[in-house]
């Protein structure tokens, strides 16, 4: 009988084999829908805010003073670099890198505490402005709280914690293939939703997540609100499964090459032409001539820029997508923030916070200019000197906007063909009345822009 009993046992044993593997396998994502847009990002601006550096004191009650400001300014979204408490073991520099998480529940002690930063997403709300955080899914510090249940990260063929990638030594990769951990990180996020109001979040790195985790996340968060997802990604398919809007890191180092003369603007022309075809029409494209990233590691935009940079500055607002300022930005911020260690802004007057007012109330008053689908799609114009001038239109429900710009350091003489877009316009900057014609002579300056606006 004992024999017996033992296949018995046995038998049983490997019967349970699959279940308990059954839960490190996700279930099938959800068919994917039209995923739901706020109203609020119609005509939104994003602004970056680094805590840490934001004010000598590095809190979130001392950047609170900021917010009128930057309404004023036009920000209507405020994305802030991560906040939750950041890791010791193989921490970089001395306080750390924003994205190596110890724990996903709890506020960095650095910036505050929970009442400081609820009462901070009570003010910007406040302020009619809205707030999205920064969401690292993809890894944690070596000594976050999910470190106690190692089958939550992603091993070697010795069973070792593994990072990322190689130079990522402060962070640990987590395991997707772990049912239980992707619950768990969903239920995570839900919570800084439900507990704290937030309207969405900032994903860090996020094609580096499956994309059926972002899928139903998408179905979870909108059961407690409509919340709004940006991924640190440039690929149309995350549009497809939860997210709203993505990088133009295509069209941000373009900007950098025409500066420096190894690129022509018809090459960022025929971007906007591909980008049309390549994504849908409700997606929106995060425009920058700065972030975090690039601050730190590649430098400033005025350095990166130089003389161009008001004029990109502009064109990331008139072409199609969402213009983002990173902190600082609007002081003419002239030095890379140390990413590891104390370093804070020099806040000063500055020509680019006008400019920056000035472009972005040009934005809300024409809705050729708003945001995805609600915008007007990029209609290339012909123009005669394609090495140096970029022209296009964008038109939606009777707005117009025709842009032109000299993306050049010497003034410019050209012919622009109006191609059916002909007609009485006014300066958006000047008021001027500018009649188009069939062909056109126009004059520009160097590194010069004009925006053309007519509501018929």
């Amino acid at each position: 009988m004992k024999p017996l009993l033992s296949i018995v046992v046995i038998f049983a044993m490997l019967l349970a084999i699959p279940a308990c593997s059954e839960k490190r396998t996700p279930p099938p994502a959800p068919e994917k829908e039209n995923v739901t847009y706020p109203s609020w990002v119609d005509q939104a601006v994003i602004y970056e805010v680094n805590i840490r550096q934001y004010t000598p004191e590095g809190t979130f009650a001392a950047f609170q003073a900021h917010l009128p400001r930057l309404k004023e300014l036009g920000v209507d979204v405020l994305w802030l670099m991560p906040i939750h408490p950041i890791g010791e073991v193989n921490r970089k520099g001395s306080l750390g890198s924003y994205y190596a998480v110890k724990d996903y529940k709890r506020i960095n002690p650095e910036f505050g505490t929970q009442e400081d930063f609820r009462a901070l997403v009570e003010a910007i709300h406040a302020q009619g402005m809205h707030v999205i955080i920064d969401w690292v899914a993809n890894h944690t510090s070596w000594d976050n709280t999910l470190m106690h249940n190692p089958d939550y990260y992603s091993t070697d063929d010795r069973g070792n914690v593994i990072s990322p990638v190689a130079d990522w030594s402060d962070v640990a990769d987590l395991n997707f293939d772990n049912y239980e951990m992707r619950q768990y990180m969903m239920d995570v996020m839900s919570f800084w939703v439900s507990e704290y109001d937030i309207d969405g979040f900032r994903c860090d790195v996020a094609d580096m997540v499956p994309h059926d985790f972002w899928n139903k996340l998408h179905y979870q968060l909108n059961e407690i609100k409509p919340v709004f997802m940006l991924a640190e990604a440039d690929n149309p398919k995350l549009l497809d499964v939860g997210f709203h809007m993505d990088y133009n890191w295509e069209f941000h180092h373009l900007m950098n090459d025409v500066a420096k003369r190894m690129k022509t603007p018809m090459e960022i022309s025929q971007h906007f032409v591909n980008q049309s075809e390549i994504y849908p029409n409700r997606a929106i494209r995060m425009n920058f001539t700065s972030n975090h990233d690039e601050n730190s590691w590649n430098g400033t935009a005025k350095a990166r820029l130089g003389e161009a940079l008001p004029v990109m500055t502009a064109l990331t607002v008139a072409a199609p997508g969402m213009p983002l300022v990173y902190s600082g930005q609007e002081a003419g911020l002239d030095k890379a923030l140390r990413f590891f260690d104390k370093d804070t802004i020099v806040w000063k007057e500055d020509p680019m916070a006008a400019l920056y007012q000035e472009l972005f109330a040009i934005k809300k008053a024409n809705k050729a200019l708003w945001n995805g689908q609600e915008g007007g799609a990029y209609v290339e114009l012909s123009v005669s000197d394609v090495d140096r001038v970029l022209a296009f239109a964008r038109e939606v429900e009777g707005n117009l906007v025709v842009a032109l710009f000299n993306l050049s350091s010497e003034d410019v003489t050209f012919n622009l063909m109006a191609n059916g877009y002909e007609g009485k316009y006014t300066d958006l900057q000047t008021k001027a009345v500018v009649k188009l014609q069939e062909v056109n002579s126009l004059t520009l300056p160097a590194w010069g822009y004009q925006l053309l606006g007519m509501n018929y």
